[in-house]
């Protein structure tokens, strides 16, 4: 009876672990097919989970369209920014928290966290209005600091775990040796926290990469465009390229998933220590 409960029991993990992957994937495998699919095949009934004829022209149209290269070029420029001024600030901040005794840091941490939580949507019309003043509408501070700004709190919580996890002999060590806090912040610190730097900087660039409400509302000029608001505006009036814009998808979800691919096992071995040392 124990091994058919433990047998039932495994069954249903099975079940359950299949759904979930079933529930992740299924959208991402239905865009990837759909991109290789004739809009004629498209709009047929029923759908078709393979191309019934594979073809390349989905892929041609998107590259070929009017401001691809100029959305991608956007989309890099803003994200690599935007990533580095958070992780440069995250480090600075993040530092003090974890090395210095302060009442309350806890609490502070956690705070910090909480802002991480809280929703774009309720500062996009006072962001607006303070960018239309200053006249940064349609320019890339527009989006940079807006993203540093949404991003840091989760930055700093993941760089403080990692710092207090470093042992303070190797940076007593350092000021025994004349280094200054620059010194032993920039050659001890953050080369032993590099997993954390890694983790936080791909999580922060996806962010980035994908964001689309603030990048629609304040760079509005198609020379200005991000790569998810160029995509989502592909088409005209009355006609909507679906297979076009599933290509378009597929080319702009690469660098991230090619990122998470390569630095697989940095951000995994960033994720668990940051947990164990935490």
């Amino acid at each position: 009876m124990t091994r058919l409960r433990r047998l039932a029991r495994r069954l249903a993990q099975g079940v359950l672990l299949a759904a979930i992957v079933l529930f992740i994937l299924g959208p991402i495998a239905w865009m990837l097919s759909a991109s290789f699919t004739r809009p004629v095949d498209l709009s047929s009934w029923p759908p078709h989970l393979l191309p019934p004829v594979p073809t390349w022209g989905n892929y041609r149209d998107a590259v070929a369209s009017q401001g691809f290269g100029l959305y991608l070029r956007n989309s890099a420029v803003v994200s690599l920014l935007a990533t580095f001024l958070t992780l440069l600030l995250g480090a600075l901040a993040a530092y003090p928290l974890a090395r210095m005794r302060l009442p309350g840091r806890q609490v502070i941490l956690v705070a910090v966290l909480g802002l991480s939580m809280f929703p774009s949507l309720a500062v996009l019309l006072p962001l607006f209005s303070l960018m239309q003043r200053i006249g940064w509408l349609n320019s890339y501070p527009a989006l940079i600091l807006p993203y540093t700004a949404f991003n840091l709190p989760i930055t700093i919580w993941i760089l403080a775990v990692f710092f207090r996890g470093i042992p303070r002999e190797l940076e007593e060590a350092a000021e025994v040796d004349g280094a200054g806090l620059a010194t032993v912040l920039g050659r001890v610190v953050l080369p032993l926290a590099g997993p954390g730097l890694g983790t936080a900087s791909i999580l922060v660039f996806i962010a980035d990469w994908t964001e689309f409400l603030f990048a629609l509302t304040f760079n509005s000029q198609a020379e200005m465009r991000t790569l998810p608001v160029g995509i989502a505006l592909f088409g005209g009036q009355y006609l909507l390229p679906w297979g076009t814009i599933f290509a378009g998808a597929v080319i702009a979800i690469l660098p991230p998933v090619l990122l998470v691919v390569l630095f697989q096992r940095w951000v995994v071995a960033g994720l668990t220590s940051g947990a164990v040392k935490g």
